[in-house]
């Protein structure tokens, strides 16, 4: 029986892993899985070694404050991958804790084949850890075309095999009537995967809703949140009893609200990719601390913290960052777009024309399913 450990970081890769690995159930192959994961690996039968929510971290000093935490963490993974011993570790995204294990058990057992998926961003910031690649990594699944440059010229095996956000996705159909308000006209909000996220950017949007209610009497917000944070921002929302406010955690429903949006906010990140494929015009929010934002405008490259912006090199998604990420700042750019439908309609033109660049020319998933399958054929 062949063997595949799946190590992610965070929710989104959780996600974009199941995507992967449910195709590859589909293949007949007879494998045996573990992983470092969450909800959506755990809805295909995959148990997570640990929770994890134990080594998800946002910005440096998070990493700083839990450094030792993350070590131990570190180990423990490569101790149990080793113990797993598998034909191939998978690993997916969050590369300061992914990578860092791969490079340990490359280290420890040079046989078990190193697959990364979700290129580091080094378009954005370091380079130069590109070269370090090639000492650990048997392969990497790149989401944009535009970053084969980066591995070919070190010689990196790599697959452009786009991104799976970007498929089209036939879900059963199902009636919203049950989970939400179909009277109104809904502006979706997304406020991030991780808790550190979420108990930033959940009062801004609270108090942007706020200011909408005053102009607006027939609008419903809609926060899609995982699994892990539905809770915690429902009880947010209880405790100032907004009545035209609901949270879904349901992939399914989520999806289907998006498509039915006016609008969406949006913190930075893939779930913007999820937007514009819905066709739902938008605008980008993001804020930390100023610790971590000052040491990253140190090292960044690029102006622009939304894909699609940096794709055009210009600001297609409009991006309230730091200081703008207020609730007066999103309500002020919210209502503009909804005073002007001309508006709207030329970004989701801009969208598409974007999209069509970064696609591939099948299924992201069964790009990357083939890849591991190669491998254990191989």
């Amino acid at each position: 029986m062949k063997k595949i450990f799946i190590l992610t970081g965070e929710p989104s890769g959780d996600k974009l892993a199941s995507k992967v690995i449910s195709k590859l159930q589909k293949n007949g192959l007879n494998i045996k899985y573990s992983c470092v994961g969450g909800t959506h690996l755990n809805s295909l039968g995959i148990k997570s070694i640990f929770d994890l929510k134990e080594i998800t971290y946002i910005g440096f000093t998070s990493v700083l404050l839990n450094i030792f935490k993350i070590k131990n963490k570190i180990n423990k993974t490569v101790e149990e991958i080793i113990k797993f011993n598998p034909d191939i570790l998978f690993s997916v995204d969050s590369p300061d804790f992914t990578l860092r294990v791969a490079k340990k058990v490359k280290k420890i057992n040079n046989q078990i084949k190193t697959v990364h998926y979700v290129a580091p961003q080094v378009w954005i910031w370091r380079e130069g850890r590109v070269k370090k690649f090639k000492n650990f990594l048997d392969h990497i699944l790149l989401l944009f075309d535009f970053e084969k440059k980066y591995f070919d010229k070190e010689n990196i095996p790599n697959t452009f095999v786009g991104h799976p956000l970007l498929e089209q996705e036939n879900k059963n159909r199902i009636d919203l009537s049950n989970s939400i308000s179909t009277d109104k006209k809904i502006i979706s909000l997304f406020c991030g995967s991780r808790t550190s996220e979420v108990n930033l950017l959940l009062p801004i949007l609270i108090d942007f809703i706020n200011l909408m209610n005053k102009k607006f009497t027939n609008l419903m917000f809609v926060f899609h949140a995982t699994d892990e944070n539905k809770n915690l921002i429902n009880n947010r929302i209880n405790e100032i009893n907004l009545d035209n406010v609901q949270v879904i955690s349901d992939e399914n429903i989520k999806n289907q609200i998006l498509i039915k949006s006016i609008f969406a906010v949006s913190k930075s990140g893939t779930i913007s990719l999820e937007i514009c494929n819905a066709k739902v015009p938008s605008i980008i929010i993001y804020k930390m601390n100023y610790l971590n934002f000052f040491i990253v405008k140190m090292l960044v490259k690029t102006k622009f913290a939304n894909i699609i912006n940096i794709i055009n090199n210009k600001e297609i998604i409009p991006e309230l960052i730091q200081k703008e990420c207020n609730a007066k700042e999103i309500y002020n750019s919210v209502v503009y777009f909804l005073k002007n439908p001309d508006l709207m309609k030329k970004q989701i033109k801009d969208f598409e024309d974007t999209l069509s660049k970064i696609r591939s020319k099948s299924s992201s998933s069964n790009e990357a399913a083939s890849v591991l399958s190669k491998f254990l054929i191989g």
